[in-house]
């Protein structure tokens, strides 16, 4: 199996998700993506890193308005 034909690892994977997040995947890495990994590693590394950004940004919220009261 040659280097773009081998199979997207785990952090691989999650470097794909991201950018595919923020829009800015290469079109190389997206054809890997599509012939060789699997769509539930995809789908499951979304929901994750999904859910992290939705608590982080509840987290960040949260903070910003205890720092504004407790002035």
């Amino acid at each position: 199996m040659s280097e773009s034909q081998k199979r997207p690892g785990i952090i691989s994977t999650i470097f794909s998700v991201i950018a595919a997040f923020f829009g800015v995947q290469s079109e190389s890495n997206r054809q890997r993506d599509f012939k060789h990994g699997s769509p539930l590693a995809y789908i499951i590394v979304g929901i994750i890193l999904a859910t992290v950004m939705v608590f982080g940004l509840i987290g960040v919220v949260n903070w910003v308005l205890a720092a504004s009261s407790g002035q």
